[in-house]
């Protein structure tokens, strides 16, 4: 019977060392957008989003876990600001479309108030419909497994761009051009032709007259 206790209590304490850390809830504040929605696609983005640590065990944050962020937004540029008791703490930055936040930096006793900042610099999709993701957050356990219910995100709409058809003119009725009119005919001024017979004539007559003399 004395040969089964040390095996049943190290069977407790490896039970207690595997049982993860009891989650804590991330409680979103506030989030401001410049410029406010809804977006227009390939414009720039800056989003500010404020969440509020509610600790669910003996700290605010258990520090075996990580939070998740990712975001829609392209070339995404991140500022994560830790608040404690209203005093800025650790700050990480991240870029891509994913960023992990360190448990640790966000573990502190329970008499202690936490929040932090979630900063998203981007630029808004072309390829996107009514909607653009702005930020989703996921709590991580010790073993890589997603926290129930610690899911999270921040949507907003984007505005409709539809390309105007191009329009065309009707045709307007056929060109008339008026008449051609005719030029007048040259006219000569009279005395300076002399008619042919008239010439002859007189031609005639001058020579008559040298063969009289």
């Amino acid at each position: 019977m004395t040969s089964k206790v040390p095996i049943l209590l190290c069977g407790i304490l490896l039970l207690i060392i595997t049982v993860s850390p009891a989650a804590a809830s991330q409680v979103l504040t506030s989030v401001s957008c410049d410029p406010t929605p809804p977006f227009l696609p390939g414009d720039t983005q800056h989003m500010v989003a404020h969440y509020m640590i509610i600790p669910s065990g003996s700290a605010t944050f258990p520090k075996g876990h990580d939070l998740q962020m990712q975001t829609n937004l392209t070339d995404a540029r991140w500022t994560i600001q830790v608040i404690v008791d209203g005093n800025p703490a650790a700050r990480q930055t991240a870029s891509g479309s994913t960023a992990f936040v360190n448990g640790a930096i966000l573990s502190y006793t329970t008499d202690h108030d936490v929040s932090f900042t979630a900063t998203i610099n981007g630029s808004v999709p072309e390829a996107v419909n009514s909607s653009v993701m702005l930020l989703q957050m996921v709590e991580i356990d010790n073993t890589g497994s997603t926290v129930p219910g610690s899911q999270s995100s921040v949507t907003r709409p984007v505005a409709a761009t539809t390309s105007e058809p191009m329009t065309i003119a009707p045709a307007g009725p056929p060109l008339t051009l008026p008449p051609a009119v005719p030029s007048a005919a040259a006219t000569r001024s009279p005395g300076f032709a002399v008619p042919p017979a008239i010439a002859a004539a007189s031609l005639a007559g001058i020579f008559w007259m040298r063969r009289r003399q």
